[in-house]
């Protein structure tokens, strides 16, 4: 796996720091065990010696956690708890994974490093802001990493690179250090829905450290009848996009879910998550860090500095009435599903389509309508693939379920997962020099 990473990752940019000694230690660690105990030993260690990556965002002992940033970090260099779940699990930490600074935008371009490409095109974006860890499970550089959602990260470079990305209830993966934006979830990217939830098992659970995490135990979903699931299309749906994730929903018909067309039920609450957004970035940057910036998510800070309590008391009102529509709709559905993102991966080094690419304008995460509205409601959403375009780029289907109904979410994704039968593996990344 080191090696592949070492073979592949000049070319792809998924990795901003690789293990080596450190997951040779683990992985040995993993074959003397498992050689002293046989099966025993995966009781207690469900991911003995599974491969997994981090986002840049979360910090992780022994690799360095630059935050997709020239700014100096100055957390301790110690695991967050969800590294430290996974680790306690089995699984090996291979490395670090690309993001934008601090996570600002849906893509992977930063001025710390190389942006990430897309390992089904390498001139198209991996998406982000979680778009190392996308990209690095797709060409198979590690079984399964752990990303961040604060609008959609980890579910549009899911999509976009054509595996699982699954953001849980609000508060059910401890997030250390919290963030005040209340946005923010740690959440897996896998190959597979089951793998998915294999992680989501180990990472769930309160940790007194972040005092937002929640101690509901995962609930086996509950209900008599067939499923009720809402179907939306957002403006701006490609007819690329729309193709594939008709297809889907045909399938979920035939598995005698009842599936109802509907608008979407709420406003765009775009302006308050940017409000919310910048007025959580301005507080945490000084002026001085300004010419160590990335300029797109500096105009955010600069946004943020110009709200007053009124503009962010509304931003929060809004907040408030979307949670109070959502909670009145999932009254009649079981789930809601849409593309998870509408259009196709744009450019490896823009960070949002032409359209939305210039930072100046605030724009800059309008064209993914359908991911932030669960952000701000802190709902579970999973994005699932389900097929390609004619130009070969993979297309994800998101669900959406109440909050605390991880597993319904994740159990309805596994059957279409196994109904539609896919096999979608990216092609071979060119040797290096090519």
């Amino acid at each position: 796996m080191l090696d592949a990473i070492r073979m592949s990752d000049a070319r792809l940019g998924a990795f901003v720091a690789v293990a080596h000694e450190g997951a040779l230690a683990e992985a040995r660690a993993a074959d003397r065990l498992i050689a002293a105990r046989g099966r025993a030993a995966f009781a207690e260690r469900p991911l003995l010696g599974v491969t997994v990556s981090v986002k840049d965002l979360i910090q992780t002992e022994g690799l360095p956690t630059r935050r997709g940033s020239l700014l100096p970090n100055p957390r301790a260099a110690v695991d967050a708890p969800s590294v430290a779940r996974l680790r306690a699990a089995g699984a090996v930490v291979v490395g670090k994974t690309t993001t934008s600074e601090y996570g600002w935008s849906a893509s992977t371009v930063s001025r710390a490093g190389a942006f990430t490409r897309n390992p089904w095109s390498l001139g198209h974006s991996a998406g982000g802001s979680s778009g190392g860890s996308a990209a690095a499970v797709a060409a198979g550089l590690c079984t399964a990493s752990l990303g961040t959602d604060g609008a959609g990260s980890v579910r549009i470079p899911a999509a976009f690179c054509g595996v699982v990305g699954f953001k849980p209830s609000f508060g059910l993966v401890p997030y250390v250090p919290p963030c005040a934006e209340r946005l923010s979830h740690v959440g897996p990217l896998a190959r597979c829905v089951a793998d998915a939830r294999t992680l989501l098992q180990v990472l769930a659970g309160p940790d007194p450290r972040d005092p937002q995490s929640v101690p509901e135990p995962l609930a086996a979903p509950s209900g008599a009848g067939p499923l009720r699931i809402g179907w939306i299309e957002f403006a701006g749906t490609s007819a690329p996009v729309r193709a594939a994730t008709e297809g889907a929903l045909a399938v979920l018909t035939e598995l005698g879910v009842h599936v109802e067309r509907i608008e979407a039920p709420f406003p765009d609450p775009y302006e308050a998550l940017v409000d919310v957004l910048a007025a959580a970035e301005a507080h945490g940057t000084a002026a001085e860090d300004e010419p160590w910036c990335d300029q797109g998510r500096l105009a955010l800070v600069r946004h943020g500095r110009t709200l007053g309590a009124a503009a962010v008391a509304g931003a929060e009102r809004t907040r408030l009435a979307l949670r109070t529509k959502l909670g009145e709709v999932m009254r009649s559905y079981d789930l809601l599903a849409m593309a998870t993102v509408p259009v196709e991966a744009f450019a490896a080094d823009a960070i949002a389509p032409a359209w939305a690419a210039d930072p100046g304008d605030l724009r800059w995460l309008a064209w993914s309508p359908a991911t932030y509205p669960f952000n701000l409601t802190g709902q579970p959403a999973l994005s699932l693939p389900v097929g390609l375009t004619p130009a070969g780029l993979p297309v994800g289907l998101q669900l959406v379920g109440r909050i605390g109904e991880d597993l319904r979410v994740l159990a309805t994704a596994e059957r279409l997962e196994s109904a539609l039968a896919l096999s979608l593996a990216p092609p071979a990344l060119p040797a290096k020099g090519r």
